[in-house]
């Protein structure tokens, strides 16, 4: 488990990157500050040695952000941090250009007219994926969000599920319900919530309740 200033995540030496990459989104988060891109470099909490940069070179594959740059920008350190390499996973060019970037600009909308959400986010990691580098960096075959918003009985949850190939299609059609990710994933994202709720939030996809 890594903790840093502005997002949260566990870190899967198996697959040299992050298993999930949690953080908070706020309102006051989305600034527009035109900040200098830094190099992507290791993460200095991953006592194993998060996987370096150059595994991604000639690959064919996007250093794809987990937790978005874009939304850090309210912080050079913040934004920063988002340049670990273990925050990044093989991405396909235009399905991080595309579907990937579509979704992560609806969550900042959703930011602005919900206000605060939780988001969980990765790549669905199991045996057997192709890789990438000389330690190895697996593909995954998709990527998931959570994103969650409000408190108790208002607490609402969407999940969207995505292949790691170039695809374009509405928001809608990668929604899906939070337990099928966690069946794909083997991740177990509320634990800490009643059973009840945490079924509640888990079972169904209700796009509408975002406006979808």
């Amino acid at each position: 488990l890594v903790l840093h200033y502005f997002y949260v995540m566990q870190y899967s030496e198996t697959h040299e990157q992050a298993a999930w990459v949690a953080y908070v989104l706020d309102p006051s988060h989305l600034t527009y500050e035109d900040r200098e891109r830094p190099f992507f470099v290791e993460d200095p909490k991953v006592p194993t040695h998060s996987a370096d940069w150059r595994n991604y070179r000639g690959s064919g594959y996007d250093r794809g952000h987990l937790c978005p740059a874009g939304d850090r920008r309210f912080s050079e350190l913040a934004y920063n941090q988002t340049f670990y390499t273990s925050n990044i996973s093989p991405q396909d060019r235009e399905f991080n250009a595309g579907p990937w970037n579509d979704l992560e600009q609806q969550v900042r909308r959703w930011c602005k007219r919900y206000g605060r959400l939780y988001v969980i986010t990765g790549g669905v990691l199991r045996n057997g994926l192709p890789a990438i580098g000389e330690e190895g960096v697996s593909v995954p075959e998709y990527f998931f969000k959570v994103v969650v918003r409000g408190e108790g009985p208002n607490r609402k949850a969407i999940g969207f599920l995505m292949e790691n190939r170039p695809h374009q299609a509405s928001l809608q059609t990668y929604a899906v319900p939070v337990d099928r990710i966690e069946s794909l994933s083997g991740l177990d994202f509320f634990p800490s919530l009643e059973q009840q709720e945490e079924d509640r939030l888990e079972s169904g996809v209700r796009p509408s309740e975002w406006g979808l």
